[in-house]
């Protein structure tokens, strides 16, 4: 039982993280979120962390865009659908929610434009992926410790 009270708290505190960074207010602020799944190499996204962030991220005002090599648009519409029915959220809310969410078939997409990048299943493409393109464009939140910070520094500094 303490053990999911600990795994609440990370997950709200990951997305107050990145709502802190903005002053509190994501209004029109694109956020992705790379990593869907619960753990990599699955498409498993029971109590995936990301649903949560996801949650907090769009309630705080942001336009979420997601990335998820084995996760379906599907799915992930339906995990979120799912958690506000779960707390009864009203309808109206719910299709302005839904609004503010864009899945993305590729990482390249997802991260387009973002004004901040949240990493939450430790996909080997995220590790692999060469972090100093994003420049200064983008605040890398890095929630499963994948990337070498020397290897995520952006040139020219």
């Amino acid at each position: 039982h303490q053990v999911i009270k600990i795994n609440d708290y990370q997950k709200d505190r990951f997305a107050q993280k990145i709502i802190d960074h903005f002053g509190g207010d994501l209004t029109r602020k694109k956020i992705t979120v790379l990593g869907w799944a619960f753990k990599k190499n699955t498409n498993d996204t029971r109590e995936s962390a990301a649903i949560y962030v996801t949650d907090h991220l769009i309630a705080a005002g942001a336009r979420v865009q997601v990335y998820d090599p084995m996760v379906s648009a599907a799915r992930i519409h339906l995990d979120l659908n799912s958690l506000w029915e779960r707390r009864s959220i009203d309808k109206k809310i719910v299709a302005q929610r839904r609004r503010k969410l864009e899945v993305f078939a590729t990482l390249e997409a997802a991260i387009n434009e973002a004004a901040a990048i949240g990493i939450l299943t430790e996909w080997d493409e995220f590790k692999q992926y060469d972090w100093k393109k994003i420049g200064e464009n983008a605040l890398v939140f890095d929630g499963r410790n994948l990337i070498a910070y020397d290897k995520a520094i952006a040139t020219g500094k």
